[in-house]
């Protein structure tokens, strides 16, 4: 069977296992936290990065920062993993749904500002398979309305927006190093920030409430309880996981490409013909391959091709089931304005094998079976 996606190893994990082990610091923020943490500082250009056990407590943490009270709201697309949501539900907030492009799948920017209401306080837009939104026009809503913007860039690690990394752009970015990323630690994240101002409070919530942080740097004598927080500090094993895929990071980068560029390339023909479409990528985004998918003519299209490229030994699958459609989502959330298009295509989009460690032999019979797939052959 050829796997949907496998974490990437790149042959020196064990050599930064030993040496996180040597150091006799296995919790949060030893050495490999603060390398990895200023790599990402400085090769996307965001003054804080901090490291964290996922993007959902990324998430949190933002919802924290953003001083979310009981009642206020957030707007979001349906079409995003229940974290995007359960992150502001837990501090109170009503979740409101709007329609996604059925393009990129990203949150419709034409739709937001009549989603706005005197109770809105954040935007949060996620950058489907590392496509960035149209950030200049959500900005720009925000800063008529005097909104917060938090990016879901839980796939967008190493993509960008007019030449700006996702997950910079907005007051708080959110990414997600789980085993399905581009680039991974098992179970990891990452918030990151431009402003000095909400540097000290987001130490206090990522410590559990405490002003430890402080108390390392030798700038308090001892440290206490001063505020809400959780404990959102990654172990330094996993954090020297991730640390040996950034030795190699472009290495995973061209080779996540060239699989999404062979599948482009090769499954073409069917697009021409009409019997898939496949990903947009806008003219402003640069995108980090995160995801192939295609999206064919319906779900009983996608249910039979699923059930078919399983029977050929490669597993290939569909992703959210739209928030606003679940049990929590009708509790926490509503949707404004008309579902035209998060259903329908979620309906019709199916995901193939991609990860780094696919060989070209795996890669090249996935994209033939689609190819020889009786439904597209009638």
């Amino acid at each position: 069977m050829i796997d949907f996606n496998r974490p990437p190893v790149v042959g020196t994990e064990l050599a930064f296992f030993q040496e996180a082990l040597e150091s006799g610091k296995l919790c949060g923020d030893g050495a490999f936290t603060k390398k990895v943490s200023d790599w990402f500082s400085s090769r996307f250009h965001v003054k804080h990065v901090y490291m964290t056990t996922s993007c959902t407590s990324a998430l949190e943490m933002a919802s924290w920062l953003c001083d979310l009270k009981s009642g206020d709201e957030v707007i979001m697309p349906s079409y995003t993993f229940v974290s995007t949501a359960d992150a502001f539900v837990l501090r109170g907030a009503k979740i409101v749904f709007v329609d996604v492009d059925p393009k990129t799948m990203n949150i419709n920017p034409d739709l937001i500002e009549d989603a706005v209401t005197e109770r809105t306080k954040v935007i949060c837009p996620v950058h489907y398979a590392g496509v960035a939104c149209d950030m200049d026009r959500i900005l720009d809503i925000a800063g008529r309305h005097g909104l917060k913007v938090v990016e879901d860039a839980a796939q967008g690690v190493n993509a960008w927006y007019k030449g700006r990394a996702l997950g910079t752009i907005g007051d708080y970015g959110c990414y997600s190093f789980h085993e399905t990323k581009n680039y991974a630690m098992g179970e990891g994240g990452a918030i990151c920030f431009q402003s000095d101002e909400d540097q000290e409070r987001a130490e206090i919530v990522r410590e559990k409430g405490t002003n430890r942080s402080k108390f390392f740097r030798g700038q308090i004598d001892k440290y206490t309880w001063v505020d809400y927080g959780s404990s959102y500090l990654p172990s330094e094993l996993n954090v020297s996981y991730l640390w040996a895929q950034l030795q190699v990071f472009e290495k995973i980068n061209d080779r996540r490409l060239s699989i999404w560029n062979y599948y482009h390339k090769t499954l073409r023909p069917l697009a021409e013909a009409g019997l898939i479409e496949q990903p947009f990528v806008p003219d402003y985004a640069v995108h980090n391959a995160h995801m192939y998918y295609i999206k064919v003519r319906d779900l009983e299209t996608r249910t039979s091709l699923i059930r078919y490229m399983r029977e050929k030994g490669v597993l290939c699958v569909f992703h959210y089931v739209p928030l606003h459609s679940s049990e929590a989502g009708r509790k926490f959330g509503r949707f404004h304005g008309e579902d035209v298009y998060t259903t329908k295509e979620s309906e019709r989009l199916m995901r193939l094998p991609l990860f780094y460690n696919l060989t070209e032999e795996d890669m090249r019979y996935t994209a033939q079976c689609i190819l020889d797939y009786p439904g597209f052959n009638r």
